[in-house]
């Protein structure tokens, strides 16, 4: 009996002439041809003598289900999608059903997945190059992914400053999703940022629309539309919508010279490994600014400026300024440390609030993994799982105590010294700050911190 065998073909935008010799290849050695109705329309002609199956918009399982039972029949099955299968196509619950009835790569049955242009590069191609730097996609279809899920990506995606393509914008039922989506969007991007809206691309009906993020829930957009929203770099000029690689990071113009400090096929100053220094540096030239301050203008988690930051205790690259890292683990340890410390204070960011307790040392303890402050007018607890890292701070005479990251690197809670009415720490307490630095944790070398109650060593 012939081995069946399942072909996964995206054929493209549709038309011919983009479709992949292999994509051609594979419908004309099938059997069956398995697809959704408007899918079979745009290779009718490629379908002569085929047996064709057509199946609905919502029958997706039941394409899989007959792909699978046709090729145990010992048939080749081409189930056809436009754009690439394996994006938002029919290559994720075919390899599902034929999982869950037992298939492996080495049965019988052979599968294959043949790509074929998406509907984001096909879309690109027509409005100029708005796809040249990082990007993402994101379906804003709710009839199988939560709408919290979908939120949650839209947001990260526009903090993340990624060139986003949205599928699935908007149906005949779903109106309201493209209008969320745009205001979620305008919460991190400008509202002049590039939007191309293009419908049908290089089918018969084609339309595009140049418009902003401001306007695009106005226009004209269906389930045949895909929508590119530019990042902050991302311009139009000319009717062409293009997103700049990065070559003017590192050269003066397009072809000009390296920018000092930068070298041709190094990474940029601002790399991976030279990022660290730029903190170091705008500290120095900004010794006014907070750790927070900081993190904002370089736009990343306040636990990674502390990284940054962070060096021996020996270290005299920054100025009256110490930051080292302890592990939570150390928690108990740090306690008994901060009990020295004298009259401390707390400060507790959530959202847009800051709430600042004002107390004693003493009276923090550690109980069935949370950290507890009990007071006649306040209560605090902090649970310690939530705590991924341990920051020991100390910006000139500025503050000086610990602050506490969470996996995200972002801030929980910080335990602070607190002044006299002559603006100085106490002798005694700054004293026991500056013991913990060397009992909590791994440092113990020799340190020399410039505060305001003079120089210890």
């Amino acid at each position: 009996m012939k081995t069946g065998k399942i072909l996964m073909v995206g054929f493209g935008p549709g038309a011919t002439e983009h479709m992949t010799y292999r994509a051609r290849a594979a419908i004309a050695e099938a059997d069956v041809v398995i697809g959704y109705s408007t899918y079979i329309k745009l290779v009718q002609d490629l379908l002569v003598g085929k047996e064709i199956i057509r199946k609905g918009m919502t029958e997706e399982i039941d394409r899989c289900v007959e792909a699978y039972e046709q090729a145990c029949q010992g048939k080749t099955v081409a189930l056809i999608s436009s754009g690439d299968i394996g994006i938002y196509g029919m290559a994720g619950p075919t390899y599902e059903v034929l999982l869950q009835a037992g298939w492996t790569p080495e049965s019988e049955i052979r599968v294959e997945v043949i790509p074929g242009a998406s509907a984001l590069n096909a879309c690109a191609s027509l409005v100029g190059a708005p796809l040249t730097h990082d990007f993402c996609s994101i379906s804003l279809s709710d009839l199988l992914t939560p709408w919290p899920v979908i939120a949650q990506r839209l947001r990260a995606a526009a903090r993340g400053d990624f060139v986003i393509a949205l599928y699935n914008p908007k149906s005949g039922r779903r109106t309201q999703q493209i209008v969320e989506a745009q205001r979620l969007l305008l919460e991190y991007r400008s509202p002049r940022t590039p939007v191309a809206v293009v419908k049908s691309a290089y089918r018969r009906r084609q339309n595009i629309q140049l418009v902003t993020l401001e306007t695009m829930a106005d226009q004209d957009i269906g389930m045949l539309t895909t929508v590119l929203i530019g990042n902050s770099s991302t311009f139009v000029r000319a009717g062409l919508m293009v997103t700049p690689r990065g070559y003017t990071n590192k050269y003066e113009g397009l072809t000009g010279e390296t920018k000092p400090g930068e070298q041709a096929g190094r990474s940029l100053t601002l790399g991976l490994e030279g990022w660290h220094e730029f903190v170091r540096v705008h500290l120095q030239t900004h010794p006014d600014h907070s750790l927070r301050q900081v993190a904002d203008h370089f736009d990343t988690p306040l636990a990674q400026i502390m990284e940054a930051l962070a060096a021996p205790l020996g270290d005299a690259t920054l100025d009256g300024i110490v930051i080292r890292h302890f592990a939570p683990e150390e928690l108990e340890c740090l306690l008994q440390e901060m009990r020295q410390w004298g009259k401390l204070r707390a400060v507790v960011r959530h959202g847009g609030a800051v709430a600042e307790l004002l107390f004693h040392a003493r009276d923090l303890t550690l109980k069935s993994g949370r950290l507890n402050l009990i007071h006649e007018h306040f209560h605090l607890h902090v649970d310690v799982s939530s705590l991924a890292h341990g920051w020991f701070v100390c910006q000139k005479a500025r503050q000086a105590g610990v602050y506490f990251t969470d996996s995200h690197g972002e801030f929980v809670a910080s335990f602070l010294l607190t002044k006299n009415g002559e603006g100085q720490w106490s002798a005694e307490a700054w004293k026991s700050f500056y013991g913990s630095l060397t009992t909590v944790g791994t440092g113990n070398e020799d340190v020399q911190i410039n505060g305001n109650r003079g120089e210890e060593a």
